[in-house]
């Protein structure tokens, strides 16, 4: 890197970013000890951070954890991320890997859009395009995202939407659906087997934001006989990778993969 560095910004970079990966609330002498600087230092940089709001002490322990500023900052910049823009490269990449077509749709009032289509070199047609709108029960897209909603959401879009039968596949029961979700969860990824087209498969899996709310998901489709027990595997992985890239790149955290 050929510009210069500036070392008490790195260091004060280093001691927000030590709140990470540590506790919830830091002394002086953990955070210098932790960072291998001296007191005195991290003293002053610590008093700087509080003084602008990005550090606060609490006044019974005389530690010190994240200010609001950094709160406002962070909501900030979760408001303004591109979703479509943070996923592009990570959907090219996959769509290179697995040489299949991958969807990327939103959550937007109560629906899922098509906001993301590459397509592989698969002959077999799909019916998806930018801006259509997905079903829930019938999609992996759908599924995905539904099993992550809390319980009142799921319920009320349910209740909602037009359970249509596209196949002879579709799920058309509510009950049947939401027993779905609890394996969803489990094993990170949804399935859509038949469900919306005749000879297609599809492997999707949830997207979340900087807040641990599902706002999106990413979906694998193939001509069925091309996913099969073999190949399956690294097309799950691969979704899954994908997605937990993408939801990292919008500021999630999760404690377990996704």
């Amino acid at each position: 890197m050929s510009e210069r560095l500036i070392q008490s910004v790195e260091r004060a970079a280093d001691i927000l970013e030590l709140f990470l990966v540590t506790k919830p609330e830091l002394s002086i002498k953990e955070i210098s000890e932790n960072l291998n600087l001296s007191k005195s230092t991290v003293h002053g940089i610590i008093k700087t951070l509080e003084h602008r709001g990005y550090l606060q002490q609490n006044p019974e322990d005389l530690k010190y954890k994240p200010g609001i500023k950094l709160f406002e900052l962070g909501n900030f910049v979760g408001k303004h991320l591109d979703i479509g823009q943070v996923a592009r490269p990570i959907i090219r990449d996959l769509v290179d890997e697995l040489n299949e077509t991958v969807h990327l749709v939103t959550l937007q009032r109560d629906e899922i859009i098509y906001i993301e289509k590459v397509e592989g070199h698969s002959t077999l047609t799909i019916y998806s395009h930018i801006g259509k709108r997905a079903p829930f029960h019938s999609t992996g897209v759908g599924k995905a995202v539904l099993a992550h909603l809390n319980e009142s959401d799921a319920n009320r879009i349910l209740s909602s939407i037009n359970l249509d039968s596209f196949t002879e596949h579709t799920i058309t029961n509510i009950e049947k659906i939401k027993e779905l979700f609890h394996t969803i969860r489990e094993q990170g990824y949804a399935v859509d087997d038949e469900e919306i087209e005749l000879g297609l498969k599809c492997v999707a899996a949830p997207i979340f934001n900087h807040q641990g709310n599902v706002v999106a998901s990413i979906s694998c489709a193939a001509p069925k006989m091309r996913l099969d027990e073999i190949r399956l595997p690294k097309v799950i992985a691969g979704i899954k990778k994908a997605a937990a890239d993408i939801s990292r790149s919008l500021g999630y955290q999760s404690k377990n993969n996704i």
